[in-house]
C-alpha cells in the first residue's frame, strides 16, 4: 500500500492530505510552524521518511532548494520526491541539483488549490514533466496522480512555465492590479461580464502572498508575459485618447474586438447557448456530487445519523424562496430539487 510523506503542510499540503485520505493513501506530514493533527504528524525527518514511497514536497518555491537539502541524506533510491510548485523551471533545477540520479524524482504542478478543491470543481488536472534522468519517474507520478482522480498532462519545466506566464501569472497579475485599484469590490451591482472576473479576483485576495508572488517573481518568462501585456495595453489607452471626440465617429479597425461568428439563425444560436448551460449544469451537479459524498464522510466520523429530513425541507424552503426571488415557479423549483437531493444521495452511496 502506497505510504505518502507530505513535507510543507500549509494550505495545499493540507489539500493533498484530504485528497489521499479519500483516495485511501495513508501518508503522514511535516512542518514545523503547522498544526498537524496528532495521528498525521512527523516529529522528525527520520521518523516522516521511514514508511513513504512517495515524497511531496510542499513548500514555496523560493525554499525548495533548502528544503531538498534537509531531506538529501535521508532519501534512497527506492524513494521518489515530487514538488508541486506553480513554475517548474526554478523547482526541476533544484531536484536535479540536489538529488541527480542517486534519487527518483519528478516536477509536478497540481492545476487546483485549496479553495478548488471545497468547491469540488472537476476535472483535477496536473502536469507532469518528464524526467530524462529518471524515466521513470513521470510514469509513477502519473499513476500516484490518477489513483487521486486527476487527469494528467506531460510537458517540459520550460514549456509549462510559459503557458503558466500567458495565463495563471497574468490571469493574477490583472486581478491584483483591480483589487489595488478598489474595482468591482462591494459593488451594489455589476454586469454579467464581469463575474468570472469577480471570481478571480476573489481568489486572488483569498490566496496567500507567497503564491502572488512565486508565479510572478520565480516564473523566468512572467516578466516577459507582462511586458507584453502593458504594452498591448498601453497602445489601446493611446488609441482611445487620439479618438476624435466627434459623435458618430466610426470605430477604427484596430478597436474592434473578434467578433463571434455572426450570422447564425436565432433558434440555432439559441439552441447552442441552451446547449452551453445544459453542459454547466452537468459540471454542477458533478461537483454537487462530490460534495455530497464529503458530507457523508464527514458525518460518519462525527457520528452523526446520515438521512437528515429536517435539513432537508429547510433546503427545499430555502430554494422555493430562491425561485420566488427569481420570478419562478416555487413548485417547479421544489420538483427539481427533490430530484437532486435524490441524484445526491445515490452518488453518497455510490461513491
Amino acid at each position: 500500500m502506497t505510504h505518502v510523506a507530505i513535507m510543507g503542510y500549509g494550505r495545499f499540503g493540507r489539500a493533498l492530505g484530504e485528497l489521499l485520505t479519500a483516495a485511501g493513501i495513508g501518508y503522514k506530514a511535516l512542518d514545523p510552524v503547522a498544526d498537524i493533527p496528532g495521528p498525521l504528524r512527523a516529529g522528525s525527518i527520520p521518523e516522516l521518511l521511514a514508511a513513504a514511497e512517495l515524497v511531496v514536497v510542499a513548500v514555496p518555491v523560493p525554499r525548495m532548494h533548502a528544503v531538498l537539502e534537509l531531506l538529501s541524506p535521508h532519501l534512497t533510491p527506492e524513494h521518489l520526491v515530487l514538488d508541486v510548485g506553480s513554475v517548474k523551471v526554478k523547482p526541476v533545477q533544484a531536484l536535479s541539483e540536489v538529488l541527480g540520479t542517486r534519487v527518483p524524482w519528478a516536477g509536478t504542478h497540481p492545476l487546483f488549490g485549496p479553495l478548488s478543491l471545497a468547491m469540488a470543481e472537476r476535472p483535477l488536472r496536473v502536469v507532469v514533466c518528464p524526467n530524462p534522468l529518471h524515466p521513470d519517474a513521470a510514469l509513477r507520478a502519473r499513476r500516484f496522480y490518477e489513483r487521486l482522480g486527476c487527469e494528467v498532462i506531460e510537458q517540459t519545466p520550460e514549456g509549462h512555465d510559459r503557458v503558466m506566464a500567458h495565463t495563471h501569472a497574468l490571469t493574477f497579475y490583472v486581478a491584483k492590479g483591480m483589487v489595488d485599484a478598489g474595482s468591482g469590490v462591494d459593488v451594489p451591482f455589476a454586469p454579467a461580464s464581469f463575474k468570472a472576473l469577480s471570481r478571480t479576483i476573489e481568489i486572488v485576495r483569498s490566496d496567500a502572498g507567497h503564491l502572488f508572488t512565486a508565479i510572478q517573481r520565480e516564473n523566468p518568462f512572467a516578466t516577459e508575459a507582462r511586458r507584453h501585456l502593458l504594452n498591448a495595453l498601453g497602445a489601446i489607452h493611446q488609441e482611445l485618447e487620439n479618438l476624435p471626440p466627434e459623435a458618430g465617429t466610426p470605430e477604427p479597425e484596430s478597436m474592434a474586438l473578434p467578433a463571434l461568428e455572426s450570422g447564425l439563425p436565432e433558434l440555432k444560436e439559441t439552441r447552442e447557448l441552451i446547449d452551453q448551460v445544459d453542459h454547466e449544469l452537468v459540471e454542477l451537479l458533478a461537483r454537487r456530487a462530490e460534495l455530497a459524498r464529503r458530507a457523508i464522510r464527514a458525518k460518519a466520523q462525527a457520528g452523526q445519523p446520515v438521512p437528515d429530513p429536517a435539513r432537508e425541507e429547510a433546503v427545499i424552503a430555502t430554494r422555493r424562496a430562491w425561485a420566488s426571488e427569481r420570478g419562478l415557479d416555487p413548485d417547479a423549483v421544489e420538483s427539481i430539487f427533490r430530484a437532486i437531493l435524490r441524484f445526491s444521495r445515490r452518488a453518497q452511496h455510490s461513491g
